[in-house]
């Protein structure tokens, strides 16, 4: 990264051109190979664009969360504010003329992003957590009918989202399934240590006779956060015989790469409201054409039961709908950058891992994995002095950055493993970086922790709650 990401603390982006990828003299564009909207694409956003179209953000937070909610820009919460008014001024009309049409090409505009082969792979939901949902719900119907066997296997990661791992639990272990955790170190060194545990996992699976008929892949973990090589632990699934593969990429969309023929994955579900730039809450499950999910359906019964689960997902009964239909501005929105997702992908995480570095070396930690295997969020290790011993501290901790020093960071708590000492790190800070950051967000949280550290602040001193 250019030393100008620290030359001028009051700029939106490191670089007010290269918030657009290009640089001052040659006056290019890189076409990006995604969908667009325009023959002739509007005028690409300058700094002082970004800082309007997310002036609603409270300016007194440094926002380095992006990863729990996302973002929404003023050009999408407008469309979205138009499309609740239609609805409100004439609902039959809408519902009869307009809203399909729009969901239909909300779904087109996805499938071409995500390379899947046909829209009919694509559904629309509230979020990934109900795309899981949708998938396990088949996995318990084929044991409570008696097309899997009590005690078949489904393997997870053992950082797997905390609303997943409830839902396998209520929807496979209940029945009968079998639930085997991939344990995964952290701080995490390389790709291979994920792979050998991930074999080992699936080795245990079929033990005894078992057949493994479901495996859970993460493509971003939440926390801790790392990029799981998919392709690889897909492929691995495919050679030791696993049933269907589910991956849970609820940060995969504007976050890392998304391409459905590379991957292979039968499903595959990613929120759009994280890194794509919509309102929340809505997400997209992609299911195989291929894989066998005749059986697959909507948890949310209602008039389209049976008509397929693109159909179901797109009519759960009278809801506000108006967050499926703000695609195409979306869209419109990501196109105003120099390379469109691509080019915001590979800058967010660029900074991000440029910002993480930056507080390591003020506090003399470390990165939770290396840098190739961060995407728009990365692990920074905090001051051992600061005393997080437990999960309860991670979560004060980070009440008490947020209200007194306006810092909004996730802490992760990693207890100490055997045979270390005093002084190891225990806490990590999960930081974000989207186009709306600036250097600032990162020094006011560098200096926050710093004040603490000179005023020998530990956990131990937080009022308990």
């Amino acid at each position: 990264m250019a030393s100008s990401l620290h030359s001028n603390h009051t700029q939106i982006c490191p670089n007010p051109t290269a918030l657009n990828g290009g640089s001052a003299s040659d006056g290019k564009s890189q076409i990006s190979k995604k969908p667009r909207l325009y023959a002739d694409p509007p005028p690409l956003f300058t700094p002082s664009d970004i800082i309007s179209e997310f002036s609603h953000h409270d300016p007194a937070v440094a926002r380095i969360n992006n990863g729990s909610f996302g973002c929404c820009p003023s050009l999408v919460l407008s469309a979205q504010n138009q499309l609740q008014l239609q609805w409100l001024r004439q609902p039959d009309n809408f519902y009869f003329n307009q809203l399909q049409p729009k969901i239909i090409q909300s779904r087109t505009i996805i499938k071409d992003i995500i390379n899947a082969d046909h829209v009919d792979e694509v559904s629309i939901v509230d979020n990934a957590t109900t795309a899981a949902a949708i998938v396990l719900q088949q996995i318990a119907w084929g044991f409570a009918e008696g097309k899997f066997c009590r005690g078949d296997a489904a393997v997870m990661l053992h950082y797997a989202y905390g609303a997943v791992k409830k839902s396998v639990e209520a929807y496979v272990t209940r029945v009968g399934g079998y639930v085997i955790e991939v344990p995964l170190p952290f701080p995490v060194s390389s790709v291979d240590e994920i792979v050998k545990e991930f074999r080992q996992a699936l080795r245990r699976g079929k033990e005894n006779g078992r057949k493994v008929r479901l495996a859970v892949i993460d493509h971003v973990t939440s926390m801790p956060t790392v990029v799981i090589p998919v392709k690889e632990l897909v492929t691995i699934c495919r050679e030791e015989g696993v049933d269907q593969v589910f991956v849970d990429a609820a940060h995969g969309i504007g976050c890392v790469d998304v391409d459905m023929k590379q991957i292979g994955a039968d499903f595959y579900a990613s929120n759009l409201h994280k890194w794509f730039f919509c309102p929340p809450s809505v997400a997209f499950l992609y299911c195989k054409k291929s894989t066998n999910n005749s059986d697959l359906h909507h948890p949310v019964v209602s008039h389209e039961y049976g008509n397929g689960l693109a159909i179901e997902s797109s009519w759960i009964g009278t809801r506000d709908y108006s967050s499926y239909l703000v695609v195409p501005k979306v869209l419109e929105f990501i196109n105003r950058f120099e390379g469109g997702i691509e080019g915001i992908k590979k800058r967010n995480h660029e900074y991000v891992v440029e910002m993480g570095q930056m507080l390591v070396k003020a506090w003399g930690t470390h990165l939770g994995c290396p840098p190739e295997m961060c995407s728009s969020m990365v692990m920074v290790g905090l001051p051992a002095c600061l005393g997080i011993s437990s999960d309860h501290d991670a979560l004060e901790l980070r009440s008490f950055l947020r209200d007194k020093f306006g810092v909004e960071v996730p802490i992760y708590y990693r207890p100490p493993k055997d045979g270390e000492e005093g002084g190891v790190v225990t806490g990590y800070a999960r930081i974000s970086y989207q186009v709306y950051n600036k250097v600032e967000d990162y020094y006011k949280f560098r200096d926050a922790i710093n004040q603490l550290v000179d005023s020998a602040f530990t956990c131990a001193s937080l009022p308990i709650s």
